[in-house]
């Protein structure tokens, strides 16, 4: 399965962005308000800048404790981020957010972002994709 298909069985490519000046705390807020595990730092909403999860923002409490809920999303974000291409297949892509040990990837094409997907996105669409294969061979043994 493509990372297209997995973007067009959400239903939405809107991607949750906030700017980086924005504070930590705002940034916590959309967090829950939305109920997503990460937001795409962005100042013009189509070129990702950064990446902010929950665990960024838990690591930080920490480490730092409240206080670092005042500063800036720039401060705790993740800049290098790993991206994906709507043509990369979802094992692909599976196995990059396991090695590198992240749930979210943005989806970048030509420099703009489409959508962003996460690991339980990949995994649902590949689950998905097991069942479709298994009734398809149960019909072959059934002589369907």
């Amino acid at each position: 399965m493509l990372v297209s298909q997995i973007l067009r069985s959400k239903g939405s490519s809107e991607v949750a962005t906030i700017p980086p000046s924005a504070s930590v705390q705002e940034a916590a807020e959309m967090l829950a308000s939305k109920r997503i595990g990460a937001v795409v730092v962005s100042r013009d909403g189509n070129r990702a800048e950064g990446i902010l999860s929950e665990r960024d923002i838990v690591a930080a409490l920490g480490r730092r404790g409240a206080v670092c809920m005042t500063g800036p999303v720039s401060d705790l974000m993740t800049a290098e981020i790993m991206t994906c291409a709507p043509d990369d297949t979802s094992d692909a892509v599976l196995e990059r957010m396991t090695d590198g040990r992240f749930r979210h990837l943005p989806v970048v094409a030509e420099g703009r972002m489409m959508g962003l997907i996460s690991i339980g996105d990949v995994v649902k669409a590949r689950l998905a994709e097991l069942a479709m294969e298994r009734a398809a061979l149960e019909g072959m043994i059934m002589g369907h």
